[in-house]
């Protein structure tokens, strides 16, 4: 039998004055991933078909863009293991929408890594809202 061990999950959101479908055609878009993700991405390259070279401070990464828009979600994950990666969902809040961001660690992770991850990520949400909501 196979063991299965989850990661810890965390997970952020934002309400954005925008609806889903706005946000979600922004962040299909991988060309944007330097705009509101400048930590990870300082430029982005399409590869083939759904996948981008992106260059990050630790090298080049091939990046899968996993879009289903009308179920509002939009997965970024490594080309090399599907597993890894930010997964993302814009959903209905009223007139705008809630985006969704949830990341996974291994369970040994350090809480100041996974804290200091996080605090990006509320900068990479923010960053989104600003350029939806324009």
């Amino acid at each position: 039998m196979t063991s299965f061990q989850p990661g810890r999950a965390e997970t952020r959101s934002i309400s954005v004055a925008a609806p889903p479908e706005r946000v979600v055609e922004y962040l299909s878009d991988a060309r944007h991933l330097p705009e509101w993700a400048p930590g990870f991405a300082s430029a982005v390259d399409h590869d083939h078909d759904d996948v981008w070279r992106v260059q990050t401070g630790a090298g080049a990464r091939k990046v899968v863009v996993k879009a289903a828009k009308p179920q509002g979600v939009v997965d970024f994950v490594s080309a090399d293991a599907p597993n890894l990666g930010m997964f993302t969902r814009a959903v209905p809040n009223l007139t705008g929408a809630e985006l969704i961001f949830s990341l996974f660690f291994p369970e040994d992770t350090d809480p100041s890594a996974v804290d200091a991850q996080m605090a990006v990520v509320d900068e990479e949400l923010r960053a989104v809202r600003e350029r939806v909501e324009r």
